[in-house]
């Protein structure tokens, strides 16, 4: 469903009811009975989880799995799948100038990322009460995947233009991708650079924000926008995820989210960050609802802010921990006194 994303953007700051979109891809797959291996490959099958977790959860956006190997994969890297944990790309597809010359760009739909542009498509055509995003992963993260990430880091001092001519043809196909996206109905996508975390701000722009601008410069409007994700630690990195020109910015439980939104413009939407294995996943419900209310009393003065998970929640997370995250957001926007006397009454 086509809609205004900046209008969009722009109700969502709010200091006294605040909003949520958690990263729950395989809660969703819990809710539908299915394996998580079921999800991968069969469009329908995720959309179907989309729309489940959608139904249940008052969720700003639907959103595709955070799948971090789909597009290494189009270009010929191998991926592990699994019903117990995230796909993994296994070793190293290019090793050098030579191979990375010859390295050639896929069409969109090439391996499974044609299963989530049809699953975009499906949700985005069926899921009319929020925007729906795609998801791809960023092109330094792409990047290292495609050459085994220790080998790119020495890539990046000892041959930068190497890495550069690697990073092009990465920028290249996801453009195509989100262009994908974007033909197929989607409001938006987000955007995982969960790579560019590991390296200084000097490489961080140089080698991740120039190419990510170049994929919003191309695809982001009044209608598309993007959501960049980065789970590292990036508080030495806020001024280079801005420079991108992403209108809302996704962060990691590794970082200080009161550090973080000292240095975001209001007109900029900051998402964050409880942690996807220690509370969500490995917590009890109690754990979850004190971490989600402590988060929430640090975040209160920023309208700008998004709850959110730090990252995509794994496999296993119980439904029960997932209800308490949505409810005790439901008691924070009450009253106070309410809230105090439900977290510690339940």
């Amino acid at each position: 469903m086509k809609r205004n994303m900046k209008q969009w953007l722009s109700k969502i700051p709010s200091p006294s009811t605040r909003k949520a979109m958690p990263f729950a891809t395989f809660s969703g797959m819990d809710l539908l009975g299915r394996p998580v291996s079921d999800l991968y490959h069969n469009g329908r099958v995720q959309y179907e989880c989309m729309a489940a977790l959608a139904e249940r959860y008052p969720s700003l956006a639907a959103h595709t799995a955070m799948d971090l190997s789909a597009e290494a994969e189009a270009f010929g890297s191998s991926v592990r799948l699994s019903d117990t944990e995230a796909p993994t790309v296994i070793g190293s597809l290019v090793s050098d100038l030579e191979g990375i010359g010859a390295l050639a760009i896929p069409e969109v739909g090439a391996g499974r990322t044609g299963a989530y542009i049809e699953a975009a498509s499906l949700a985005a055509g069926n899921i009319a009460e929020v925007p729906v995003f795609g998801g791809t992963i960023g092109p330094f993260s792409l990047a290292c995947r495609l050459m085994e990430m220790g080998k790119f880091m020495v890539l990046l001092r000892r041959e930068p233009e190497a890495a550069e001519a690697l990073l092009e043809k990465a920028t290249r196909f996801l453009i195509d991708y989100a262009t994908a996206y974007k033909e197929a109905g989607a409001n938006g996508v987000i955007m995982a650079e969960p790579a560019a975390g590991l390296i200084s701000p000097p490489f961080c722009l140089r080698f991740s924000s120039e190419y990510v601008r170049r994929i919003l410069d191309a695809v982001q409007d009044e209608d598309f926008i993007v959501i960049l994700h980065n789970c590292g630690n990036t508080e030495i990195l806020v001024a280079a995820m801005l420079y991108t020109g992403a209108d809302a910015l996704h962060f990691g439980n590794v970082v200080d989210m009161r550090n973080i939104l000292a240095q975001i413009p209001r007109d900029v939407l900051a998402f964050g960050n409880i942690d996807p294995v220690k509370v969500m996943k490995l917590g009890s419900v109690r754990d979850v609802k004190m971490k989600t209310l402590e988060l929430l009393e640090q975040m209160s003065k920023h309208g700008n802010f998004v709850l959110s998970t730090g990252c995509e929640t794994p496999p296993g997370v119980p439904i029960a921990n997932l209800d308490a995250f949505f409810k005790t957001l439901d008691i924070f926007n009450a009253t106070q006194d309410i809230r105090h006397k439900w977290l510690f009454d339940n």
